[in-house]
């Protein structure tokens, strides 16, 4: 009777639940049994509206077994809603998928190993079924917190920790698939969310042991990799995060970045931070970058305060982003970035020179240490910001070269300046080094079609400030700077080390013609440039490198932007570096008197050859000759050695060693040459900052001041406002029987000032009075008053403009009028 009212109940049972009972064996171990299993599927397909009643029964039986420790018909059951799962794909399975995920819970929240893994694998299949309908009320945050707790599984079975650490990661994979691709799944990118996965991969992924195995773009690990390596794993999971971010998340992912490396002290050694960096700048979308970028200033600037090496390790890292970033977006705030840069190079500086200060009683070694570690940062700093603007395109560029220059403190424009005066001049010379060591980095590789666009005189006037020339190595970073611009068509490398080139056509230098806007540079800032080379040739703390660099500008001068007109000025240098040795006027040490000279042989004979002049080469070759055999310290195989004898002194050389200016005007008269010029002395322009500037000041060793004088009688009579007034003067002003010979001494001086002053000089400040005189002029002239013809030697004024021959002088014969 009781078998017949079991078979009763039985038959009276709904079908869905006779057929799932169906699929469940008497023993477990024989698994599913896949007839019963089919009809279940038909069925479900059949009659969707069954599927939320099956998933509900299924999850029911689960649950009993789960809490009765049956695990084999747990096995069972979710083999069963994995087959169901992916035979439906109607609207009807997402009350189904309820159930399931319920189930799927219920697994993970087991304490049994191996029912973890279990459910996470079935939830991994779910995850690739691509729904017809999105949904809209099923949140995975239960699933987040949970795959990632199982992420920092410990166990002391490491077979079964690695198991569960891999299912961890794997569930966070299920997760970030099943919703990064639905729209309305957006949550999974909530800061809660990214808060938990992130840094469950890192903790993963540090596990690695060799590091570079994650450097670069994404490897290709074999499958069995992938499965049984944990780091592996979570690697490529991290890399898939980082490809699905968008726009408006990628901030959320990767702030938990700089999170876990802070909490784990990561940054110093920072070889797992720049890894974790390089696997984020290579697997988000190229313009998104920028983005990144921004994340590690934010975090740069949180953390100024902190040791020197974490600060470090931080900018290395922001290296090694931007390095990456440089060939795809860097974002439009490309200033903001360079200002954060320089921004922090001042507080390392400042930090640097603040402990050295404050430790000088104590010990040497921790003061050393500091100082090293501060240097560190400043290198990093340097090299990012190289790196940076050496990738930018030109129009960026040469903002970014303005904006650093405008920070170099230089007498005069300390408005925007990097404000180092807390240090004195300690702290000036070291922010002045560090960023023209940045700017030399972003100038390197810089190519201007003109050199008006590389050398504006808002980038060339404080570049060759003498503000700039107060060490050694300020001379050298601007005369590397200057390389970089004005190598157009890379030949420094050819050009490097002074020597004497016995063929320079073997160096095969690549020029072109000298354009029009070059031509008019050379017009406008010439004189600034030969004046620098100069005033450099002057230094005392100079060494072999500053002369080589010297050399070199020279050489680039010549073949960039030397014609005919420039040569001339380039010999007329050359030749007054020679006398700066000869004469000694500065008390130079017989070490650099002896450089200039071997610059000057070395420089010439470059230049002979580049214009190829018979003559002018012969003349060259033959002093280098004479030098070689009489006079070796002039030259530069000899002077640079460790070991060079060096004269006593100058004075008793002959001319042979000497190159000439009277041969070298003949030489170059000879082939067409306008060699007038040559017979004026080089004099080097004085600037407003000469007078400021606390160096001694070019007026202190150029003496020549030309003074056009007009006016009447009673003008005449009054002392020259640039004369020296002393006690002998006074007495001659005062004494009228010296009026006379005052004059004349006036006059002699100003026709002596006409025939040795640089013509420049001579034109630029007669140009303002001729043009005052013409007016005078034309008044008289409208008069009909016309003067005796011009005697040979005169000086004539015709349309405003001053025409100068030698003497003697004549005065034009009006009362009100007298011109010289």
């Amino acid at each position: 009777l009781s078998a017949g009212v079991c078979c009763c109940c039985a038959a009276l049972r709904p079908r869905y639940k006779r057929l799932v009972d169906n699929i469940f064996p008497e023993d477990p171990k024989n698994g599913l049994v896949k007839a019963d299993m089919e009809k279940l599927t038909f069925y479900a397909v059949s009659a969707p509206e069954k599927l939320d009643r099956i998933g509900a029964y299924l999850a029911d039986r689960l649950s009993r077994d789960v809490v009765r420790h049956r695990y084999g018909y747990v096995l069972i059951a979710m083999e069963a809603l994995d087959q169901l799962l992916m035979a439906c794909h109607s609207q009807s399975i997402k009350p189904f998928v309820e159930s399931f995920l319920h189930m799927v819970a219920k697994l993970l929240e087991s304490g049994e190993p191996k029912l973890q893994v279990l459910g996470t694998n079935s939830f991994v299949k779910f995850a690739n079924i691509e729904e017809d309908t999105p949904s809209y009320h099923r949140r995975y945050d239960f699933f987040v917190s949970r795959f990632s707790s199982m992420c920092h599984a410990c166990d002391d079975d490491p077979e079964i920790q690695t198991k569960i650490r891999i299912a961890g990661i794997r569930g966070i994979q299920g997760v970030v698939r099943k919703t990064v691709n639905d729209e309305l799944q957006a949550t999974i990118w909530e800061p809660q969310h990214m808060d938990k996965i992130v840094p469950s991969l890192l903790f993963n992924m540090q596990k690695i042991d060799d590091v570079d195995s994650r450097v670069g773009p994404p490897s290709s690990p074999t499958e069995e990799e992938k499965e049984e390596n944990p780091s592996v794993l979570a690697e490529n999971c991290f890399r898939e995060l980082l490809g699905r971010a968008t726009y408006g998340n990628m901030n959320n992912a990767v702030r938990p970045v700089f999170v876990h490396l802070d909490h784990h002290k990561l940054w110093d050694p920072n070889e797992f931070a720049v890894s974790c960096f390089k696997i984020i700048m290579y697997s988000i979308q190229a313009q998104y970058s920028h983005h990144v970028i921004q994340e590690i200033l934010r975090h740069l600037d949180a953390r100024k305060k902190e040791s020197p090496r974490v600060r470090a390790g931080i900018i290395q890292v922001l290296l090694e982003a931007v390095a990456i970033a440089a060939k795809g977006s860097i974002g439009p705030t490309v200033l903001e970035v360079f200002n954060t840069l320089l921004r922090h190079l001042r507080v390392s500086v400042d930090f640097e020179l603040g402990d050295r200060r404050s430790s000088a009683g104590s010990a040497t070694f921790s003061t050393s240490s500091k100082d090293n570690d501060e240097k560190i940062v400043q290198n990093a700093i340097i090299q990012t910001i190289g790196f940076f603007g050496s990738n930018l395109p030109d129009y960026q560029r040469s903002e970014i070269m303005m904006f650093i220059m405008s920070k170099v403190p230089v007498l005069g424009t300390t408005s925007r300046s990097l404000d180092s005066s807390q240090h004195g001049d300690l702290g000036t010379r070291r922010i002045q080094i560090m960023l023209l060591r940045s700017l030399l980095m972003v100038t390197s590789g810089y190519k201007a079609v003109t050199i008006s666009n590389a050398l504006p005189c808002s980038f060339l006037d404080p570049l060759l400030s003498p503000s700039l020339m107060e060490d050694f190595e300020l001379r050298q970073l601007v005369l590397e700077i200057l390389h970089n611009l004005i190598d157009r068509h890379d030949n420094r490398a050819k050009l490097r080390g002074i020597r004497i080139i016995p063929d320079v056509s073997d160096l095969k230098i690549k020029r072109d013609k000298i354009s029009r806007q070059d031509v008019c540079f050379m017009k406008t800032h010439g004189q600034q440039l030969y004046r620098h080379i100069y005033l450099g040739c002057k230094e005392e703390d100079n060494v072999q490198k500053n002369f080589e660099l010297l050399f070199t500008s020279l050489a680039l001068t010549t073949i960039e932007l030397a014609n005919e007109e420039v040569v001339i000025d380039l010999i007329r240098l050359a030749i007054a570096l020679q006398d700066i040795a000869i004469i000694n006027e500065d008390n130079l040490p017989m070490f650099n008197r002896c450089g200039v000279m071997a610059l000057v042989a070395a420089y010439l004979n470059f230049l002979s050859q580049m214009i190829a002049v018979p003559a002018f080469c012969q003349h060259v070759s033959k002093v280098i000759e004479t030098r070689s055999l009489e006079a070796s310290y002039f030259l530069p195989e000899t002077i640079f050695k460790d070991k060079c004898n060096l004269p006593k002194s100058l004075e008793k050389h002959e001319k042979d060693l000497y190159f000439l200016t009277n041969k070298i005007a003949e030489s170059l008269g000879g082939s067409g040459y306008s060699v007038e010029r040559l017979s004026v002395p080089y004099v080097p322009q004085v600037t407003d900052e000469d007078k400021l500037s606390r160096r001694k000041s070019i007026v202190d060793t150029v003496s020549i001041q030309v003074d056009i004088l007009s006016g009447s009688n009673t003008t005449e009579d009054k002392v020259d406002n640039t004369e020296e007034i002393t006690f002998e003067a006074l007495k001659k002003a005062i004494d009228n029987n010296g009026l006379e010979e005052q004059e004349k001494e006036k006059r002699r001086l100003v026709i002596e000032k006409f025939q040795k002053a640089p013509f420049e000089e001579i034109a630029a400040q007669c140009e303002t009075k001729a043009n005052l005189l013409h007016d005078r002029l034309s008044q008289i002239l409208e008069l009909t008053i016309r003067p005796p013809p011009s005697p040979s030697g005169a000086m004539t004024i015709t349309a405003g403009h001053a025409h100068y021959h030698s003497v003697p002088v004549y005065e034009m014969k009006f009362p009100d009028l007298c011109v010289y």
